[in-house]
């Protein structure tokens, strides 16, 4: 691949629980990438999302890919991350400056990992968009202003993502084992055969930094007990009300136009035992609005952020948590509405 069109070439990131990936593409046509991953997550501080931590990963990947590509520097850069609305401040300060020394590259968008998953979704148009893995968040625009709905984490929230399913499973399994009322045998099974004893279960659990992967790492198994079991059964319909409930938070009102929803994200590969249900509850919370299937995924939209930021087009809101754009010229950095 060689040669990046008139637009240049544009370097998209995503940064999430499984690591962070990174793809090159002509800002021409976002579909003809290059990619890298690292199966490291980013770590988080007591400052926030560690700056020199991203950069220690994403450094070396855009360089790889620039140098497979041909190219010397990429007109525009566009990182989604999970965390960054609440946990951003240090990406903030640092990423720009840093990109520009070490890249060239000239603009940079920050954004929240539900906004690019929104623009690998469903692009620039209105709608709403809920990305599902290990957290669980939703996101609608009218193009005007954002809304958000959960994404507040596995302690306080992330209502129906793999993380709160597994831990309703495994709940379930350890009333099981207690003799409680609610309790889910077939569940109980399922947690000996992947974890070992259920009594071991907390200190293989609770000294963890990964608590919300391992936890959504159970969700599979709900999901695969769910047509024998109706504890499992029911676990998976209530996240499809929560999931809805998140969707309907932040669905632009009829009187905005054609209302498109997707769904994107790992969770929903689940299939039928969620998705069944989570039809349902759409269609009865949102009866205005069209489900539609989502165009891409999270770092297909950052590429998309990134061009439209490169060819003047951006059409997303800016918002000092969810979407942040800076322009680096020269020697000076700075930051506001474009």
């Amino acid at each position: 691949m060689t040669g990046g069109g008139a637009g240049g070439w544009v370097l998209g990131a995503d940064s999430g629980g499984s690591g962070l990936r990174v793809a090159l593409a002509p800002a021409a046509d976002t579909s003809a990438a290059l990619t890298a991953a690292s199966r490291e997550p980013v770590r988080t501080g007591a400052a926030g999302i560690e700056a020199a931590h991203l950069l220690e990963q994403l450094l070396p990947m855009a360089r790889e890919l620039l140098r497979r590509a041909g190219a010397e520097a990429p007109v525009a850069l566009a990182i989604g991350a999970a965390g960054m609305a609440t946990l951003g401040d240090e990406l903030r300060a640092v990423l720009p400056g840093e990109l520009s020394r070490e890249l060239g590259v000239r603009e940079v968008a920050l954004a929240a990992d539900a906004v690019t998953a929104y623009a690998g979704a469903l692009g620039q148009r209105p709608g709403a968009v809920v990305a599902a893995g290990t957290g669980m968040i939703a996101t609608g625009t009218d193009l005007t202003s954002w809304r958000r709905a959960d994404g507040w984490g596995h302690l306080l929230g992330d209502c129906g993502s793999g993380a709160w399913i597994g831990r309703a499973g495994l709940e379930a399994a350890l009333r099981a084992h207690d003799g409680r009322k609610g309790g889910s045998p077939a569940l109980l099974a399922r947690l000996e055969d992947v974890f070992g004893p259920a009594p071991g279960l907390p200190g293989l659990l609770y000294p963890r930094t990964d608590r919300p992967a391992v936890l959504a790492s159970f969700a599979p198994e709900v999901a695969r007990c769910a047509a024998d079991d109706p504890v499992a059964a029911h676990i998976l319909s209530e996240a499809a009300e929560h999931i809805a409930a998140s969707a309907a938070a932040v669905c632009p009102p009829p009187s905005a136009g054609d209302c498109r929803v997707a769904l994107t994200g790992g969770l929903f590969g689940m299939g039928d035992p969620l998705l069944v249900p989570l039809r349902e509850a759409l269609a009865r919370q949102l009866p205005f609005a069209r489900a539609v299937s989502a165009a891409g995924d999270p770092l297909a939209g950052s590429l998309t952020v990134a061009a439209a930021l490169a060819g003047g087009t951006l059409r997303l809101p800016q918002d000092p948590r969810l979407l942040v754009l800076t322009t680096t010229l020269t020697d000076q950095t700075r930051t506001g509405s474009r």
